[in-house]
């Protein structure tokens, strides 16, 4: 006797590959943004605007060379350290920070829908909002790569060999407040692109209009903008030689070193969540 056709044991079945988590998606789409953030045209834009400080710092730096002081209150020589921190102060935070902030931020999403990559972004199984996390982070890493070498620059032309040891710490300060500036205006602007359909001019109105008036309102319509605490912090940051005493009169209500750095946290986390929370509810529809 013939034993009878055996059944064919059945397959295994193929383990369904499960979605990345929501950190490790979005170090992903850091790693695919931060190459094209770098060699952007905005990068190209980002090193203009950053060479403005570097430009009058070596400037600066050719004057006093030639025996003549770059600048004089009273005929006193104003050190190195002080027009550094007033650069710092006027230069970077109430200018070049925003603005960066302004033109990365708000294209973060609104550039892959102008492009119409966004779909492609949102077909991959890891969630929306580790799209935005993702390019945010990646904001950060291309504008800190910038800015913070020019600031460095500035420095050593501006402050003398002899002075570099007692304001080193007033610089690693400085570097934290322009890095804080840059996370949290990046996070406001990536919210505001993220759920505006023409965000790039709103982001201007917010930072050069909104702001600048709220500091001069009385009361407590300040303390909802970012300028309010970021700049609070610069009196706090200059060298103790009446440069302080001068930033104190401009801010008439100056909050402390912890109520800035804890506002500053507050409005990065809030911000940021939605955003995130933005770019996973909203439909965007491409326009043809």
């Amino acid at each position: 006797m013939t034993a009878g056709p055996t059944a064919a044991a059945p397959r295994p079945a193929r383990p369904v590959p499960q979605a990345p988590s929501f950190a490790v998606a979005s170090l992903r789409v850091f790693e695919l943004s931060l190459g094209e953030m770098l060699w952007s045209r905005r990068t190209i834009f980002m090193a203009l605007v950053v060479g403005g400080p570097v430009l009058l710092a070596v400037i600066a730096r050719i004057v006093e060379a030639f025996g003549m002081p770059a600048l004089r209150i009273n005929g006193a020589r104003v050190g190195g350290n002080v027009v550094f921190g007033v650069m710092i102060w006027i230069l970077y935070l109430r200018f070049i920070v925003p603005v960066l902030g302004v033109f990365y931020g708000t294209a973060l999403i609104a550039d892959e829908v102008e492009d119409k990559t966004i779909t492609y972004l949102f077909t991959r199984p890891i969630h929306r909002g580790a799209v935005l996390v993702g390019k945010y982070l990646a904001y950060l890493a291309c504008t800190g790569l910038v800015v913070l070498p020019s600031v460095m620059i500035v420095y050593f032309c501006l402050v003398r060999f002899a002075e570099i040891g007692a304001s080193f710490t007033a610089l690693v300060v400085d570097l934290a407040i322009l890095g804080a500036g840059l996370a949290v205006y990046g996070a406001l602007f990536a919210f505001i692109g993220a759920a505006l359909k023409r965000p790039l001019l709103t982001g201007l109105a917010f930072a050069f209009g909104w702001e600048q008036v709220a500091l001069l309102l009385p009361g407590y319509v300040r303390r909802f903008t970012v300028a309010y605490y970021l700049q609070s912090l610069v009196p706090h940051a200059m060298p103790a030689d009446g440069a302080a005493s001068l930033l104190q009169a401009v801010f008439r209500d100056v909050p402390s070193t912890a109520t800035s750095i804890v506002g500053l946290a507050v409005e990065l986390v809030i911000l940021l969540a939605l955003a995130a929370r933005a770019v996973a509810s909203r439909e965007y529809v491409l326009e043809q």
